[in-house]
């Protein structure tokens, strides 16, 4: 059987190979997939990537909807037929869990779905996907959809039902949650619901529905739910997109009590409004308080319950940035605590580096800037001036480094409550087509808008050298 190596990939794809792979042979209990198109070379590069996994499974996929038959694949229905046993059958040939699915679904014929299904299952599928993907179902709809499947694929029995779902109308869990009453077994989620365009269905508000209302729902998962907290705000760290404070289960004020017959009510017992422990999901209840006196094993256990594990170098560093940020602020919070580690441990390698930064700002005189940075080690320094402080430190950063990237977005955010709080800029770039995401802490808003430049520009840098593409989503 014929294989791809990784040196036969267009360089762009290179470094996604070497990134499925390294996870395929780091896991140890988790499947890992291959999304593939339904195309010999997909398959076969995705069978490269996972095939050192505990449990490999190849997940091919081809639309079946009139629409997309006709204008994007210009394939007629017999056509797509075919394409999807040959496709299924090559995949079956490296491993026995394969998973099928038919892109834009719920928008398909019915009878032609179970047609494909019942192909795809005698041609080695064992898992059978039914997605919504632009979002288009209304849930008793797609519901009956999946009855309708269950009941007319001759061989369903031979495989487990499962969906995927868009969020375009604000409708993904609410269409996962009619799929699972209607007999899907499998569900594909992310965490915080991100995605393509509005998101994907909300692994959170999966589970926890089921969680909450075993009454209803009978199934159960084997996730812990107390990881759900924890887990959430470090995705939402690594890809910078911000938690709205009022999204269901992880926002900030998911279990906050504002009104008075709230609080009251909450005080006598809990579930007067509360429908969820907040420990049910891994939020902290702890009162300890971190400060300028707090050691390092304090801080340590700190960040071991918000969900990271750090070694001693990195503690080291958090350690250093800590104390220095206590001697500003009364109290750190959890948010706090995340940014310094963001801030020391998971930036990209710099190659810029701010060294010192003075502004001069005022309603009398013109906003300016000095600033001096490292740039691979070397010292480089200059001043200028701009409409404001924060475009006046912009201004001379870019002359500094030269940099030809656009601000696409720039964006404020105060991490906790009080004057002394941190501020958190966030910003995005975009040079040659590549975008990339900048984020800074500090409690100087304008030292934070520095941070975040320059830590916009070192990670423009990175992915120049290791370019990303976006793989073709569901």
């Amino acid at each position: 059987m014929s294989t791809l190596s990784k040196q036969d990939f267009p360089p762009h794809l290179k470094e996604i190979f070497e990134a499925v792979q390294a996870i395929a042979q780091t896991l140890k209990i988790s499947q890992v997939a291959a999304l593939c198109r339904a195309s010999e070379a997909d398959i076969i590069r995705g069978w490269d990537a996972i095939k050192d996994a505990v449990n490999p499974r190849i997940h091919t996929f081809i639309a079946t909807s009139d629409l997309h038959m006709t204008y994007k694949l210009a394939m007629e229905p017999s056509q797509v037929l075919e394409q999807a046993v040959k496709s299924v059958r090559l995949a079956a040939s490296y491993t026995d869990n394969v998973e099928f699915s038919a892109e834009d679904g719920s928008r398909s014929d019915p009878a032609f779905l179970c047609k494909v299904f019942e192909a795809a299952i005698d041609a080695g599928a064992t898992t059978i996907n039914l997605p919504d993907t632009v979002g288009y179902a209304i849930p008793e709809e797609f519901g009956e959809l999946v009855k309708y499947v269950m009941k007319n694929t001759p061989n369903m029995n031979k495989a487990v039902l499962s969906v995927h779902c868009h969020n375009d109308l604000g409708l993904a869990t609410s269409n996962t949650l009619a799929a699972i009453k209607a007999g899907a077994r499998q569900v594909e989620v992310t965490i915080n619901g991100i995605g393509e365009r509005a998101g994907n269905t909300s692994l959170e508000e999966v589970v926890m529905s089921l969680h909450t209302r075993p009454n209803f729902f009978p199934q159960t998962t084997s996730i812990d739910t107390r990881r759900i907290y924890p887990t959430s705000r470090l995705v939402s760290m690594i890809t910078g997109i911000l938690i709205q404070p009022n999204r269901a289960i992880v926002g900030a004020n998911a279990f906050a009590h504002e009104a008075g017959i709230h609080q009251d009510g909450v005080l006598k017992n809990p579930m007067t409004y509360e429908i969820m422990k907040p420990e049910t999901i891994g939020l902290n209840k702890n009162n300890l308080v971190l400060g300028k006196h707090s050691g390092r094993h304090a801080l340590n256990s700190h960040i071991q319950e918000i969900g990271y594990n750090l070694s001693k170098e990195e503690l080291d560093i958090v350690f250093e940035k800590f104390k220095r940020l206590a001697d500003k602020k009364k109290s750190i919070q959890d948010e706090d605590i995340e940014a310094l580690i963001n801030e020391g441990v998971l930036r990209s390698s710099e190659v810029f580096k701010l060294e010192y930064i003075h502004v001069l700002s005022g309603n009398t005189v013109f906003p300016t800037a000095s600033v001096k940075l490292s740039i691979n080690g070397r010292p480089a320094q200059g001043a200028t001036e701009g409409n404001g402080p924060i475009d006046a430190v912009y201004n001379i950063i870019s002359k500094l480094t030269r940099t030809k990237s656009e601000l696409l977005r720039f964006t404020i955010s105060a991490l906790t409550e009080g004057t002394d709080a941190q501020g958190e800029v966030t910003v995005r770039l975009q040079e040659d087509g590549i975008i990339a995401l900048g984020k800074g802490a500090d409690p100087d808003i304008i030292i934070a808008s520095a941070l975040a430049y320059i830590n916009g520009l070192n990670r423009l840098e990175y992915l120049k050298k290791h370019p990303v593409v976006k793989p073709e989503n569901l």
